[in-house]
């Protein structure tokens, strides 16, 4: 699970909406978009499973963001230190 699994899922939620709002079409005709971004067709214990890898997914992004953010954090810091002493 990754970025492009999360953006792959958004794309169905955004192409339900521009279906319906802007191209006019009813609920009943663009509902299996919907129905493939939540993960329904899976089923119950499907559906559970599929919620609960796109927050792994999701947490896994959270620390490795903030990781390269700490890491970027300690480079400006590095660099900032070695200007002052030299």
């Amino acid at each position: 699970m990754g970025f492009s699994s999360i953006i792959f899922i958004f794309n169905y939620r955004l192409l339900y909406r521009v279906s319906k709002d802007l191209l006019g079409y009813s609920r009943d005709q663009v509902h299996w978009l919907m129905s493939l971004h939540e993960g329904a067709w899976l089923g119950d214990n499907g559906e559970l499973i599929y919620v609960l890898l796109n927050s792994l997914g999701v947490l896994w992004m959270l620390i490795t963001g903030f990781q390269m953010f700490s890491k970027t954090i300690s480079f400006t810091k590095k660099v900032t230190k070695g200007e002052s002493k030299g």
